[in-house]
């Protein structure tokens, strides 16, 4: 018995727009609340997470985003610390820096593992499992007696952390519509950037007030919170949507499947569109004991193997490349500053304690807020304005005007940075540089990765996959070298060729996606590689 081979797909078999959708009712340019809502929901069914109560979308997401927050809290939080632990364990800088760079690699490394997985089972067994894991391991760090078991204890806690890297981005697209993407995509961002900024602010004063070890056992208590949340109040956000549910009006198929401009603006800003009782007994809703269950069933149609391969085909979609790109050459900067001013600030001629010089994380956290701003909220404001002005129309190349602001803001940053260390100028040189280079860590992934879901939405979920597990790939290569690198060649020249890259790549996406996007995104979705 032979088995047949999977017939090949393309984005167009699965959503005919190929991300060209009807966002507002064309000729209603200063219209208020005409925003028609793109994917469409179900008509007859009450379970379709879009919707949802606005409550219940926001629960979920922020039990999501507290565990992705927690992930980088309390492994990227210990970074003030470095500087004591490598005195306490008898390490070299390079050595301590592990702490942080493994799990960076396994942090990229298990998207594969478990978006697949998600994928085929369903997030919510995942999301669990890996919450109540991730607390058990910040224990261990705590009570850890030796360098090496807190280094596998952080290496556990990225390998179950890993798995909100790319399903935390894609329950934006299962939760909240297209006019909505980038604001919530933000607020994921800042949770994933902010772990790694407000964590070692706060570890900073742990340090000097108790120990390092305390920083786990706090971690270890809110990631316990949170697995609690995550039990009672995430449900399965997996949902089979019909094909093609990303058509609107002057693109859609018929005028009897839409709903009026009125009635989806009710549906978005306040709760569950009404379904009348005939559709309601067709689909009944689901209760809350059912929601809660752990287990909803396989995809049909598929198996695991197939589910692990689908993803790496679509390392072909130039908006796939452009994304880990620009996310890989983002994260660099942000986390090369934080391996290395601890050796910087607490070591002469500065002679900091590490609460001082945790401190330097309060630029950082304004400039991940400011970015996710710009790149969420304004963003959404820009798409918004532009498709009112485009009879209605919506086009995902809007996304990346915003660019230029982290370009600019964050190439200038790096070169300021390099500078203040080299040549021992005083403090705020080094902070005002963190705080720029800081904002591209929010801006530019959470542009990027809705433009990403906007392109591939039908597989947006492994679309994010390869964006998050390789950017960490890329970030470990270099930040592997990056103590070497300034020891050989001094902090301005290494800081300095790392701001070249980053504006050559954002620069060069922006050349190319902006004015050409529209064309190539319509070729691509005829590329029959979706297995």
């Amino acid at each position: 018995m032979r088995l047949a081979f999977p017939t090949l797909s393309s984005l167009h078999d699965l959503d005919t727009t190929e991300g060209t959708v009807q966002l507002h009712e064309s000729g209603q340019r200063d219209a208020i609340g005409d925003v028609l809502l793109v994917p469409k929901p179900s008509d007859h069914d009450p379970n379709d997470p879009l919707r949802w109560p606005r409550w219940k979308k926001h629960v979920a997401f922020g039990s999501v985003c507290a565990f992705t927050f927690l992930t980088n809290y309390g492994i990227g939080g210990l970074t003030p610390a470095f500087y004591l632990l490598s005195v306490e364990f008898d390490r070299t800088m390079t050595e301590t820096s592990e702490l942080l760079l493994w799990p960076i690699l396994v942090l990229g490394v298990f998207n594969y593992f478990w978006v697949p997985v998600a994928n085929y089972i369903g997030k919510r067994p995942v999301f669990v499992f890996a919450s109540g894991l991730l607390c058990i391991c910040y224990i261990w760090g705590a009570s850890a007696r030796s360098f090496r078991s807190l280094l596998w204890s952080n290496i556990i806690a990225a390998f179950v952390g890993s798995s909100t890297e790319a399903l935390g981005a894609s329950i934006v697209n299962d939760l909240y519509f297209l006019h909505e993407r980038g604001a919530k995509m933000g607020i994921y961002m800042n949770s994933i950037a902010g772990g790694n900024t407000v964590g070692p602010l706060i570890c900073g004063f742990i340090i000097t007030s108790l120990s390092w070890r305390w920083h786990k056992w706090i971690a270890a208590i809110f990631t316990g919170v949170t697995f609690i949340t995550v039990v009672l109040f995430v449900p399965e956000t997996r949902y089979f949507r019909d094909e093609n549910r990303n058509v609107y009006g002057s693109l859609a198929t018929s005028s009897e499947d839409q709903m009026s401009p009125a009635e989806q603006k009710k549906d978005a800003s306040n709760t569950t569109t009404e379904v009348s009782p005939e559709t309601q007994i067709l689909v009944p809703k689901k209760p809350w004991r059912q929601e809660m269950s752990l287990w909803s069933g396989l995809t049909p149609n598929t198996n695991l193997l197939r589910m692990f391969l689908r993803p790496f085909p679509m390392f072909v979609y130039p908006c796939v490349i452009f994304a880990f790109l620009g996310y890989a050459v983002s994260l660099v900067l942000t986390v090369s500053v934080n391996i290395l001013n601890p050796f910087v600030l607490q070591a002469p001629p500065y002679s900091w304690s590490p609460m001082i010089n945790g401190l330097i994380n309060i630029p950082g956290f304004i400039g991940n807020v400011f970015g996710a701003y710009a790149g969420g909220w304004l963003v959404d404001f820009l798409c918004d304005w532009r498709a009112r002005r485009n009879q209605g129309l919506f086009e995902p190349e809007s996304r990346l005007i915003l660019l230029v602001v982290p370009m600019l803001i964050t190439g200038a940053g790096c070169l300021l940075f390099g500078y203040g260390v080299e040549r021992t100028l005083h403090w705020t040189s080094l902070f005002f540089g963190y705080g720029m280079v800081s904002v591209a860590l929010t801006a530019v992934p959470t542009i990027t990765m809705a433009y990403v879901s906007d392109c591939l939405l039908p597989v947006n979920a492994d679309a994010l996959m390869l964006v998050n597990g390789t950017k960490n790939i890329v970030t470990f290569g270099f930040l592997f070298g990056i103590i070497p690198w300034v020891e050989e060649v001094g902090y301005i020249r290494c800081f300095g060729a790392q701001s070249g890259i980053f504006v050559a790549v954002i620069l060069l996406g922006m050349a190319v996606l902006i004015p050409l996007g529209s064309v190539i995104r319509h070729r691509q979705a005829q590329w029959r590689i979706i297995i």
